[in-house]
């Protein structure tokens, strides 16, 4: 099934000024769509956590969004370094988030178990070396 709306948003490793633009405009997209509260917020909270991840961890990449009759998706790829390990990686608290990242107030540990947590159906491939694809999907209705 296509969806009805699909738009990507590069980005770019380290870039804490631009981290959170492509969350709030899907945040604006959806709010414009009628999308429920809940939802809106649900999907707001995972996008803005798969973004700063794409930021803090990896070496660039993108992340799409997708809306559907019945559900909003969200897709998140990017080009290494890789989950070493995916186990400990979802555990509450555990990060690898670098100095900079923590100076700025990021890398608690939270990013993954809140993507979890608010997605209705979360997926996550990790390949050291090559990169990681998250999938979250969010119901409508």
């Amino acid at each position: 099934m296509e969806p009805l709306i699909k738009k990507t948003y590069q980005v770019a490793r380290a870039d804490y000024s631009s981290a959170g633009r492509g969350s709030a405009d899907i945040k604006r997209q959806l709010k414009q769509l009628g999308v429920s509260g809940d939802v809106l917020r649900r999907v707001a909270v995972a996008s803005y956590e798969v973004e700063l991840n794409l930021v803090i961890h990896s070496l660039g990449g993108e992340l799409t969004l997708s809306v559907f009759p019945d559900a909003v998706q969200l897709v998140s790829d990017d080009c290494g370094p890789g989950i070493p390990d995916l186990s400990m990686a979802m555990r509450e608290g555990y990060s690898t988030a670098n100095e900079e990242a923590r100076s700025l107030g990021f890398g608690a540990g939270m990013g993954l178990p809140n993507m979890k947590r608010n997605a209705d159906e979360f997926d996550i491939k990790s390949t050291v070396g090559v990169g990681t694809t998250i999938t979250m999907r969010f119901r409508l209705g």
